[in-house]
């Protein structure tokens, strides 16, 4: 389709309300979407005590499950899936992403063994794969450039409110039904989404927004160096990548953690964790977008001290959450941690978006996400359960994953170290790209 033409004319004003409302739409729909996501992606790890109870698997099996099986073929996978993205219609591609995740999360239920669990979580990934990096090229071809920063934040409170949702019904329903008939039943509803996605939403024109919106599209691997030679797109990568370790280190353990540290009931847990993440997360999400755009107009380098602020300032909270004995000080400490560390998600995704061609922007989201998804969930919860098997002989099991933890928070602090760098370089090649489109 092509965008909304805005006329000098009695109805342009009628014009500009119907389509600020029809992008708002189709906004939500993609939060919807990013929503099932990470329900999806997360409830493994809230059921990984029942799953490790009952396959009998080491902490090592088990960080391989929460992270790597997934990872690995979502990684991978999303950048020729964002190639395609960008050359064809991506509400198709998103559409029929989710409706894959979402059979093979209810498949999962069936497994009868960790192999088969594994291979359903594989599975899984590739699914999620083509769910990102098309839709953040969406929202940048329905949103102008100084909205992005927010529209991205508010699509990126998928995040939160899919793992607030995953905690608060996918802990009721675990206690209630068993782990097996909670993948089952959270993965149906993706299906009957990914039918209203395709026939709601409308492909927009690409560029719309942007000069340089009529460019060829290039080759892959011309892509690919214009995207990787962008230094602030090279740190920004390496900061992500070693902040995502800790998040999905921490987000992919917490459960197995106050279950072993603090002897809470299930529900005792997932249901406080369902607040911390969902709502701490989220507003940290949404401060992060809204300073961003706010900040940015007066130096666009505060898109990169936001993250390295936040990074840095959560560590010690977090570390804080992990040592105290009283469970209801933990739930405290890590709150403030993850209001903190949702703060860098906007002001990241919009400028790998400003940063990037118009043609590759599913490319350069993809070129990120493997980076930091590959890192985070692939590496974070695997060398948690690694370092956790390894002390559990001198420690025990409980000490042994508390000082796990503790490791892995480092991440975000030398996550910090790289966007501080990047700061420094990003005004430069901002006006770089919006020379590169304008040619």
């Amino acid at each position: 389709m092509s965008a909304p033409e805005f006329h000098v004319s009695p109805t342009a004003g009628a014009e500009d309300k119907r389509a600020a409302a029809y992008r708002s739409y189709v906004l939500l729909v993609l939060i919807v979407v990013y929503t099932l996501n990470f329900i999806d992606r997360q409830i493994i790890a809230i059921l990984s005590p029942m799953i490790k109870d009952e396959f009998n698997v080491s902490d090592t099996e088990l960080g391989f499950l929460k992270g790597m099986a997934f990872a690995l073929l979502y990684s991978t996978l999303g950048i020729p899936i964002a190639r395609f993205a960008d050359r064809h219609n991506r509400v198709s591609i998103v559409a029929g992403a989710l409706a894959v995740w979402s059979f093979f999360t209810a498949l999962s239920g069936l497994a009868a063994n960790f192999i088969q669990l594994a291979l359903a979580r594989f599975a899984v990934g590739i699914g999620e794969a083509g769910c990102s990096p098309p839709s953040h090229s969406l929202i940048s071809d329905y949103f102008p450039k100084e909205k992005r920063a927010s529209a991205l934040a508010i699509y990126a409170l998928g995040i939160p409110i899919g793992i607030m949702f995953a905690f608060l019904a996918g802990g009721q329903l675990a206690a209630a039904v068993g782990w097996r008939w909670t993948l089952i039943i959270l993965g149906a509803p993706g299906v009957i989404l990914a039918l209203v996605l395709r026939f709601t939403v409308r492909e927009p024109e690409r560029g719309a927004h942007d000069v340089g919106s009529n460019m060829e599209q290039p080759k892959f691997m011309d892509g690919v160096k214009t995207i990787a030679s962008v230094r602030s797109f090279q740190l920004i990568c390496i900061g992500a990548g070693l902040a995502s370790m800790s998040a999905f280190a921490l987000a992919t353990w917490v459960v197995d953690f106050y279950v072993r540290a603090h002897e809470l009931t299930f529900t005792q847990i997932t249901t406080p964790l369902a607040g911390i993440m969902g709502l701490g997360l989220g507003f940290g999400t949404y401060l992060g977008g809204a300073l961003g755009d706010v900040l940015g107009k007066r130096n666009r380098a505060y898109y990169m001290w936001l993250p390295a602020i936040s990074f840095v300032g959560a560590a010690p909270f977090l570390v804080i959450a992990l040592l105290v004995g009283s469970s209801t000080v933990s739930f405290a400490w890590l709150t403030v941690g993850y209001i903190m560390t949702g703060i860098y998600t906007g002001p990241t995704f919009a400028t790998i978006q400003t940063l990037s061609p118009v043609r590759l922007r599913a490319l350069a989201a993809a070129i990120f996400l493997f980076v930091a998804n590959l890192a985070g969930m692939g590496f974070g919860p695997l060398f948690t359960g690694f370092i956790s098997d390894a002390l559990s002989s001198r420690m025990g099991e409980t000490e042994a994953l508390r000082m796990s933890l503790i490791v892995m928070m480092s991440g975000f602090v030398v996550s910090g170290v790289f966007f501080v760098a990047a700061a420094r370089c990003i005004g430069r090649d901002m006006d770089a790209a919006v020379a590169r489109d304008a040619a």
